[in-house]
């Protein structure tokens, strides 16, 4: 992949969920019209974590992203914490924007006449009758299947939605814009201050897709180069949008009456614009799809660096011999993210997904700041401005962040990694490739149980 795949890349994880769904969700149910500031907050403690990001990906162009860049400055049982961390937030982050996706599908269905059963329109306790959200579900599977077929078939797919969707955001906009009525801006912070803080612990989740392009680095040509490059291009291009489209369905619909399940096509409805909003639903059907295909790409490089490492079974650590994609990994995550896709409320599983994302960015920034430290003759093809004042921000805005979160998604964190800390002593401690004995012993087994 060259600069311009990887900024689709980036940005298919970016603009996404975020635009179509989480945006109008945020703005009904924290924010207001103080949405826009929300994702102003989020933009500003992304990019100085993106900042630490592109430093690491000029520096350390290997698959994995903070995983990867935390085990080199900082040992391996942060690494092994991060990394754990990754796998369930890029899991959760392909399942909330499965769940983004169902809501158009089901918008466009019944806007040509096909109602379907209750029971397969969303997760448990969201709906009369829900039982599951199917659609949610078979969306993940689709692109386990879709990822597995190789990387140059996928970036190619990627790039195309990604077009497609930013041409259909254009579109929005414009023909928004002559909509808007002032009127629904006031009161701007109808829940206060502090609602428009907690939506932007929420629209985090909307703003870090650099993250997972960077996950796939050993897939980039030139590397050291282009990644940070395209982190920076990527998160500009994304900062515009957010704005914009903010500004656009506050403007053209009273955040009270905005439809949850899909509020851009229910506000250009409400301005009688309700042939264009059919055609948004289409095309966002086509374009959040690219967000949950980025991050699955991310989660299965993580996966399959940890497993190379020797701190997952390194059965893991095998790509296929025609595709060159590791397809052992890609299934079991399609697999995962359905089940959560099917049974989670989009907002439960998008605050699971931004506590660990948010973790993720402690660890880089402080970890910039340690590489400069301990290997400042390390050559850098991008060097984050004003260390360590850059990454301090990106640190204090994502504990602040953080302590915006609902205490139950502390728990169910806490409960994670706990779980990982376990795996790590009865398995990834004794497989490590940080000890050449222990991770030649481990290769032996393998050798016995798996030839190939």
């Amino acid at each position: 992949m060259g600069l311009w795949q990887l900024v689709a890349l980036s940005l298919g994880g970016l603009v996404g969920a975020g635009v179509f769904s989480l945006a109008g969700v945020v703005a009904h149910e924290d924010a207001g019209p103080g949405v826009m500031l929300s994702f102003l907050i989020a933009i500003i403690a992304s990019s100085a974590a993106a900042l630490c990001y592109a430093e690491f990906a000029g520096t350390i162009p290997k698959a994995g992203s903070a995983y990867t860049y935390s085990y080199a400055a900082l040992g391996e049982v942060v690494g092994w914490a991060i990394g754990w961390d990754l796998l369930l937030e890029y899991t959760a982050i392909v399942a909330v924007v499965a769940i983004a996706v169902s809501g158009y599908f089901s918008y466009v269905l019944e806007g040509i006449g096909i109602d379907l059963p209750a029971w397969m329109l969303g997760a448990p306790g969201t709906g009369a009758g829900h039982r599951v959200d199917l659609l949610a579900a078979l969306l993940c599977l689709l692109l386990a299947f879709v990822l597995s077929r190789g990387t140059k078939e996928s970036a190619r797919f990627e790039t195309i939605l990604v077009v497609v969707k930013l041409g259909i955001v254009a579109l929005v906009v414009i023909a928004g814009a002559f909509h808007i009525s002032a009127g629904n801006y006031s009161p701007f912070l109808p829940y206060g201050l502090g609602g428009a803080f907690t939506g932007a612990a929420t629209t985090f989740f909307a703003v870090y897709g650099y993250d997972a392009m960077s996950a796939a680095a050993e897939e980039s040509a030139e590397a050291k180069k282009v990644l940070p490059k395209a982190i920076v291009i990527s998160l500009g291009i994304a900062a515009v949008v957010y704005l914009l489209v903010c500004v656009v369905l506050l403007g053209m619909q009273d955040y009270r009456r905005i439809d949850v399940d899909s509020p851009f096509s229910s506000a250009l409805a409400s301005v009688g614009l309700g042939g264009l909003g059919m055609v948004v639903a289409v095309g966002a059907i086509i374009g959040i799809t690219t967000s949950a295909f980025a991050n699955m790409l991310a989660v299965s490089r993580v996966w399959y660096s940890m497993s190379r490492d020797g701190l997952l079974p390194r059965y893991f650590a095998r790509n296929h011999p025609k595709r060159q994609v590791p397809t052992r990994v890609i299934w079991p995550v399609g697999i995962g993210s359905a089940v959560i896709a099917g049974f989670l409320p989009i907002r439960e599983a998008a605050d699971l997904t931004n506590i660990g994302i948010l973790m993720a960015f402690i660890v880089v920034a402080v970890a910039v700041v340690v590489m400069r430290r301990t290997r400042p003759d390390l050559p850098r093809a991008f060097r984050t401005p004003l260390v360590p004042l850059v990454p301090a921000i990106g640190v204090a805005f994502s504990v602040w962040l953080i302590s915006n979160l609902d205490p139950v998604t502390w728990l169910r964190f806490a409960g994670w990694m706990a779980l990982g800390m376990v795996v790590y002593a009865l398995f990834g401690y004794r497989n490590s490739q940080e000890n050449p004995d222990r991770a030649e012993r481990s290769q032996d087994r393998e050798r016995v149980t798996d030839p190939s």
